[in-house]
């Protein structure tokens, strides 16, 4: 398997994973950083990938392992640049038909749901990351995670209860 072959059926994976890395570093070039760094690796290790299983959640993993291997990995800096987040919060909440009040209720959520996440732990923020906005099934999420599917299902509800308790409390991530 050569490069051209791995750029054809990796490449279409590219938004998804610089969304997760952007969840797990909190910061655009970081994400950005991370994502290339994972593609690298996934390349060096294509030629040992097995045609026919699970590309999605192997190129996961190469791209969660890189992050916890990396300087940023378990020290995470939750920071994101205000150009940064001005332009992902107009991106993410805009629409035509909005009113200003609208635009800015969307915004507020947004933020507090945001805050909230940064708030969890590593495991509990990546299974809510990789099932609720990568919508990754529990069988992939496990073999992203390399834990058993029932592990996944019992850190995603422990992970949703913390993020309730989390949007609940006043300050930085709850109302």
């Amino acid at each position: 398997m050569d490069a051209e072959h791995f750029e054809q059926v990796a490449m279409p994976l590219f938004s998804p994973l610089y969304d997760f890395a952007y969840w797990l570093t909190g910061n655009r070039d970081d994400a950005e950083d991370l994502v290339q760094e994972a593609y690298v690796r996934a390349l060096r290790a294509f030629a040992s990938f097995e045609l026919g299983t699970n590309l999605h959640a192997w190129m996961f993993s190469i791209l969660r392992n890189t992050f916890l291997t990396s300087r940023t990995g378990m020290a995470t800096r939750n920071t994101v640049s205000l150009e940064d987040q001005a332009r992902m919060d107009i991106e993410n909440v805009e629409s035509p038909d909005d009113t200003p009040d609208v635009v800015l209720a969307k915004l507020a959520d947004r933020r507090c749901l945001e805050h909230a996440l940064r708030r969890l732990s590593i495991s509990f923020r990546e299974v809510i990351v990789l099932c609720d906005i990568q919508e990754m099934a529990y069988r992939d999420i496990a073999e992203t995670l390399g834990i058993p599917i029932g592990t996944v299902m019992s850190r995603l509800s422990r992970a949703r209860k913390a993020l309730r308790v989390a949007l609940s409390q006043p300050g930085e991530g709850g109302g």
